[in-house]
């Protein structure tokens, strides 16, 4: 799903349960890497985590927020908190650590 300023409250800080953040750039090649990596977190994991992508040219005003300075960034939110936070190409079990 991709979120934008408008509706990243609602889909992000007020989601039940948590959420992984992707900040990426349609021109950034690791970011294209971690697509296929990313959607099958979000297929093994539907229910339990929400995945959110956010397009840091679209979005630069959520990309200044959160501090984004490289991508990929990861976030993870629980309670409308970030909890924690990587960068760069990542593992599957690297983000599913990310999240537990």
């Amino acid at each position: 799903m991709n979120v934008t300023s408008e509706n990243f409250e609602k889909e992000v800080l007020k989601s039940e349960i948590p959420v992984l953040v992707d900040f990426w750039a349609s021109w950034c090649m690791p970011c294209k890497m971690m697509m296929p990596v990313v959607e099958q977190i979000e297929q093994e994991m539907q229910n339990k985590v929400k995945v959110c992508k956010v397009n840091i040219d679209e979005q630069s005003s959520l990309a200044i927020q959160y501090g984004i300075m490289s991508i990929p960034t990861f976030l993870v939110f629980k309670e409308g908190k970030v909890v924690n936070k990587t960068m760069g190409v990542q593992g599957k079990e690297e983000l599913l650590n990310l999240i537990q």
